[in-house]
């Protein structure tokens, strides 16, 4: 039965993601006052993408067709490590942590190497300022994952929410604090939301994910949008879960599961809308700004990690 949990909370952020992607949409045009598209308009777009012809540059080479689906095979495997309604997952095993910030890595730099192939310039723009912000992302990543695994004594993410669970909702340490602010930039980065990329954008001078993806089309740029949304939807979830995973069935019932469900969703939601709101209120960075913005994360998932031996102390 744990198994068929598993794989339900895998099909929850997989099979939802285009929907959360479709209502941060929605919010942000709820806050700029504007009526803004239909929250279901990213599963339209992704299946009119599966139907249309699948175009390849003719300088382009077989990376070039197989980087779309390294990046949603790598995202799908990522998934599987990240609890939703209970405190198991599909692939959960002792240091599944730093398996989960290198198969994201993984998937980055096939998409790299495949906007690269496609021999557009602004693929290979694109492609060096994914490189220069997943560099600077993946030490505040593993430092922020670190300093909960010290202080929960698990290497794993689903026993570090098995801790978690076990503590009192208002037993909120400064390692905490720290590691949920660095890891929070990190997923703006990650993702490519404001302010270090702009998701909505196409101009050549400000955009990063989207310049690598131009020479896509078809069902390979189908897996690259799927994808994206499902990445987003998966860091949301791991957020919620290491940091907010009070009301998760503790058992596994028909009942619990779907009431920690319904509250995974009113969480999912309250982070939803923060984001909308960081994407309303803040501009985007100047890419020369971007590596002090995840110096920042840096050091304070550094601080964090130094906190745990006051902590533990």
């Amino acid at each position: 039965m744990t198994t068929v949990i598993n794989v339900l909370q895998a099909l929850i952020l997989v099979l939802g993601a285009p929907l959360v992607s479709g209502i941060v949409s929605k919010i942000k045009a709820w806050i700029q006052r504007r009526q803004g598209a239909s929250i279901w308009r990213p599963y339209i777009e992704i299946a009119k993408l599966f139907r249309k012809e699948d175009l390849v540059p003719p300088s382009a080479s077989w990376v070039f067709r197989f980087a779309p689906k390294v990046l949603f095979g790598t995202t799908i495997c990522a998934v599987a490590f990240v609890p939703v309604v209970h405190p198991s997952a599909l692939l959960a095993s002792r240091g599944d942590f730093f398996f989960l910030v290198y198969v994201l890595a993984l998937g980055r730099f096939f998409l790299s190497l495949g906007a690269l192939d496609g021999g557009s310039a602004f693929g290979g723009m694109g492609a060096s300022r994914e490189a220069l912000v997943s560099t600077l992302a993946e030490a505040p990543f593993l430092l922020g994952l670190v300093a909960i695994s010290i202080l929960a004594a698990h290497a794993d993410i689903a026993g570090m929410v098995m801790w978690t669970l076990q503590r009192n909702v208002f037993d909120i340490s400064a390692v905490h604090i720290l590691a949920f602010t660095s890891l929070a930039m990190v997923v703006l980065a990650e993702t490519g939301r404001m302010p270090v990329d702009n998701p909505t954008t196409h101009l050549e001078l400000t955009m990063i994910h989207e310049g690598m993806v131009l020479e896509y089309s078809g069902p390979s740029l189908a897996l690259v949008e799927w994808a994206s949304a499902v990445k987003l939807h998966a860091l949301l979830a791991l957020l919620i879960s290491l940091f907010g995973p009070w009301g998760m069935a503790s058992t596994v019932s028909v009942w619990g599961t779907g009431a920690a469900l319904l509250l995974y969703l009113a969480k999912v939601t309250v982070l939803m809308i923060l984001l909308a709101l960081v994407e309303s209120v803040v501009a985007k960075l100047r890419m020369y700004l971007v590596p002090d913005f995840l110096g920042v994360a840096a050091a304070v998932s550094a601080l964090a990690v130094i906190f745990t031996t006051l902590v533990k102390g």
